[in-house]
């Protein structure tokens, strides 16, 4: 077995196109002077775009402005979801220097940020204890409990792990793998989505946060995002290329969702 089990992922074809295109459009971002000198702005607006977008894939769609107003965060089923997503950007920026050296304390802390309310107090931050997982996308069923703490034990040792794997790949595995095990009872997606967002920070991609990456998810569309999932969750390098293509690009669609937030600025 390689050591480094990730570096692979990133030749499979089409992966390195899609990197580099996603990596090329946040890089151009990043320096530009304009963006810099409205980031505190940027990254306000897309932590909001990202938790609007983030809790809508779930099924949990109100209209944006209903976040700024704060209509939606109403006590409504709707509205604790929004409210969830909204709490985890928030928690996000405390555990970025933590993603990479405690990667199963971070995943415990963002899932008992997102089940308050939703899960017993017991229940939040622990993997199930059963089968039964929320299925916002209709993926296939999630292993056992007991394999999913197994599957996210690996994970964890896949993020402290050294790898040449560009971030977005390991950004993309880290997503792909809470999304389809499900590990927890509610809120795994909003996790996954969240995982993203952190790993791209930690490792310098978008150490601020300017992007929008669950944007990208929400313009790529439901079904587009589940059948990748679904792709992934099958172990072929075929299905996992179709999984790390989509992910790159959703995350290049996030660079551009920055700029239009600089427009409306």
């Amino acid at each position: 077995m390689p050591s480094d089990v990730l570096a692979p992922l990133a030749g499979l074809p089409g992966v390195t196109e899609a990197v580099e295109t996603a990596r090329s459009d946040i890089d151009a971002l990043l320096w530009d002077r304009e963006i810099r000198s409205h980031a505190a702005e940027i990254v306000s607006a897309s932590r909001l775009r990202g938790a609007w977008a983030s809790a809508a894939i779930d099924g949990a769609e109100v209209r944006p402005d209903a976040l700024v107003s704060g209509d939606a965060l109403d006590g409504s089923p709707i509205g604790r979801v929004v409210a969830a997503s909204l709490a985890l950007q928030a928690e996000l920026p405390r555990q970025v220097a933590l993603i990479d050296k405690a990667p199963l304390q971070v995943l415990s802390r963002l899932h008992s940020v997102a089940a308050a309310g939703f899960v017993d107090d017991d229940h939040r931050g622990r993997v199930r204890r059963d089968d039964a997982a929320d299925d916002p996308l209709r993926l296939p069923a999630p292993p056992s409990a007991d394999d999913a703490a197994r599957r996210m034990s690996a994970l964890a040792r896949l993020l402290t792990t050294t790898t040449s794997a560009p971030a977005l790949v390991v950004a993309a595995v880290a997503h792909a793998e809470v999304a389809v095990v499900r590990p927890f009872a509610w809120g795994s997606g909003l996790v996954a989505r969240a995982l993203t967002r952190l790993v791209l920070s930690s490792r310098g991609v978008d150490p601020d946060g300017l992007t929008v990456p669950e944007a990208g998810l929400w313009a790529a569309g439901r079904p587009a995002y589940a059948a990748a999932l679904r792709a992934y969750a099958q172990g072929t390098p075929d299905g996992v290329a179709q999984w790390l293509v989509l992910h790159a690009e959703t995350v290049r669609v996030g660079a551009a969702e920055s700029r239009r937030i600089l427009a409306d600025l």
